[in-house]
Formats: structure tokens, sequence, C-alpha cells
């Protein structure tokens, strides 16, 4: 992956790139590998949601296919949103970065007012309108890139300095803190590795960040320590079965799904921890279902899915003629990357428990409906890079 130090744009060597024309040409097909990979891991999502949350569904709500319908409308609104995304002329998305942010920030500070916050299990994460609820957190994370990728391509000699990358990281924290208000460690670990992963593609200087990254670092054992429940999930991780009836339970459910599954797995359907055994069997720890019902064979090829969809992500940033576009996918790819990556790494028991779904397969509309919107503007990109190849733009 290219760093802006090599990248055309950046430096100014691109022919035409900075007056942006809206309407040369025609765009091309885009890359449509990447578009079908995206459609049929959300399609097998709502399969999975299905199996995982059958028996659930019918002993909360009387209906065993209450979290499927749910996943269902949430696949449809999202094919939708990809559809319409696909013939926009994103660059012009360039424009509401500030915007972005501000409404990103603006939602989060809303779930605390009473009665627009709605709690469940300690936290508050969502927003309730009637009998919807939204998740200002996944939306937070698209508005920071949208605005990250803004004001770094607007002049993007100042990511080289400390001071010129302030603003991003005065957004990203304040993120951050609102977001771990709720409280909600995993999504602030998510935007905080975004935000420093968006700094290093962006090109900035080895010192610069390194003065970033030493104080996040040292943050993390700090946040620990300041909460007790995080130091009983971290004892949780260090020994589960210390407390296998309290902090240990959900691992420990979820190591016994990891072992049951085996290499072929015991059948689609067929899970036994998914019989409220296994809490958050259908969001965080889907993961868990699928190796046992598919096994590590059905969790290679799932995931070998979600490394082919994050390649060709970072193959269209490459691709990309401007820097706004290089900076946008490459910010959507890498949010994608880490938080598949950190969910993984829970449900295996390799870091400490904490609530992180999978994207584009656990349940949950708000994630579902705006990584697909994310995905389609990656997508977008991508037609748009080749009608760049179709009408001769040259470096």
């Amino acid at each position: 992956m290219k760093r802006s130090s090599a990248f055309p744009a950046a430096e100014g060597t691109l022919k035409r790139s900075s007056a942006f024309p809206a309407a040369e040409g025609k765009a091309g097909r885009g890359d449509l590998l990447f578009l079908i990979a995206v459609v049929v891991l959300a399609a097998y999502g709502v399969v999975c949601v299905y199996s995982a949350s059958c028996y659930n569904a019918e002993v909360q709500y009387g209906d065993s296919l209450y979290f499927f319908k749910k996943q269902l409308v949430g696949f449809a609104v999202g094919l939708a949103a990809m559809a319409a995304i696909a013939f926009l002329d994103y660059r012009r998305l360039q424009k509401i970065g500030i915007p972005a942010l501000i409404l990103s920030l603006v939602l989060l500070a809303l779930v605390f007012v009473p009665g627009l916050g709605k709690s469940n299990y300690g936290a508050t994460r969502w927003l309730g309108f009637g009998a919807f609820t939204v998740q200002p957190s996944e939306i937070a994370k698209y508005g920071f890139i949208l605005f990250t990728a803004g004001y770094f391509a607007k002049d993007p000699a100042r990511m080289r300095t400390l001071t010129g990358v302030l603003p991003v990281l005065g957004g990203g924290i304040a993120i951050c803190v609102l977001i771990m208000l709720e409280p909600n460690m995993s999504v602030t670990m998510c935007v905080g590795a975004l935000m420093v992963g968006m700094i290093f593609l962006g090109g900035v200087s080895k010192k610069a960040l390194c003065a970033i990254c030493v104080p996040v670092l040292f943050l993390v054992p700090v946040l620990i320590v300041a909460e007790p429940y995080r130091l009983q999930r971290l004892s949780a991780f260090v020994d589960p079965w210390a407390s296998p009836k309290a902090e240990g339970y959900q691992l420990i459910q979820s190591l016994y799904a990891l072992g049951n599954g085996k290499f072929f797995g015991t059948g689609l359907f067929r899970s036994r921890q998914k019989y409220r055994f296994l809490p958050f069997s259908e969001s965080d720890f889907i993961l868990s279902v699928i190796a046992e019902e598919t096994g590590f064979l059905g969790v290679l090829l799932l995931f070998a899915l979600i490394f082919f969809i994050v390649y060709r992500g970072f193959r269209i940033a490459n691709a990309c003629d401007n820097f706004y576009g290089y900076m946008l996918v490459s910010g959507i790819t890498l949010v994608f990357a880490v938080q598949s990556a950190l969910n993984a790494l829970v449900v295996s028991g390799c870091i400490p428990p904490t609530g992180l779904p999978l994207p584009l397969v656990s349940a949950g509309n708000t994630s579902l409906i705006v990584t697909m919107a994310g995905m389609g503007l990656v997508y977008c990109v991508s037609r748009h890079n080749e009608r760049r190849k179709f009408i001769g733009y040259t470096n």
C-alpha cells in the first residue's frame, strides 16, 4: 500500500486531477469482484443471523424469525444504499467532511439525552425513534473518514507536521471520548486504530507518528485501570475458568463452540451453544456459532472472503488518481479490516472480551447498512478509476 510521499496527486504531478471533472466520459463497470464479494458476505450474514438467533428469538419474542427479518430488512436497505452511492461522483463528498464530523459528534452526544438515548446491559449506545434504533458510533466511524480524507486532500502538505495533523487528532479524540462515555471500549479502540492508520497512510513523518502513538499506547492501560469492569474482563481473559459463571462465562462458552466445530463443523443450523449458552450469539459472538457449525474450514473460507474484500479495497485505493479518493477508500477498507480482526481475536480469546460486531455478518441494522453504504462508496471510486483510464489521464 502506497503512502502519500509516493502518491502522485499529493505532489501535484497528476495532470487534470485537481480539476475534478464531473462528467467526462462514462464511468466503467468498476471492480465487480469486490462488489460481488461484499454482497455475498452480507447475504451469508443474513443466513448466519437466522441460525444463531432463531432459538433466542423464539424464547424472547415468540418469533424465531425476529432477528432474521430485521437483518433481511437491513440487507435490503443496504443494497439500495450501495446502488444509489455507486452512481455518485464521490469527489463532491469532499465538501461535506466538516459537516459529517459535526453530525457524528452531535449524534454521539444525543445518546445521553433522556428520552432519546436507549440503554441496554448497562451501556447507552443507541438513539431510539419509536420502534427504530440507531447506533451513532457506527455512523461516527464513517463521518470521521469523510472528514479526515477531505482535510488531508485539501492540502496534503499539512500532514507532514504534527501541527497540521492536530485537527484530525482533535476530531478522532472527541469521537473516542464520547464513545468511551457510553461506555464502549471496543469501538473506541477501533476508532483509535482508524485514526492512527489514516494518519500513517496519509504520509505523516515518522517523528510525528511516534509522538502520536506513544501517548496512545500508554493511555490504553490507564483506561483499563480506570474502570473496575474492564479490570474484571482483563482478569477473565487471563484465566476465564477462575470465574466460569461470571466474567469468564462468555469466553468459555465461545471456546466450547470453537472446539465443538473441529475441522468440518456440526453442520449449518446445528449449533448447540446458540441455545442460550452463548450470550450475544447473533451479534458480537456470531463467529463462534459459525465456527461451531462450519468448523475450521468454514472459518478459513469466511476470512478468505474478508481478506479478498480488504485486498481489493486497498487495490482500488492505490489506483485512485486523486488523493481524496485514495484516503477515502483506504479509511473505509481499514476500518472494515480492523473490526474484522478485533472480532476474531475476541471470540478466540486472544484479546480481552469486548463487544464488537463482525462487519456485514453480525446482527445489527445500523452496522450493516452503514458498512454496505461505505462499501458502495469504494465500488463507486473503482468505477471512476476505470473512467480515468478510459478518457486518458496521464502522469
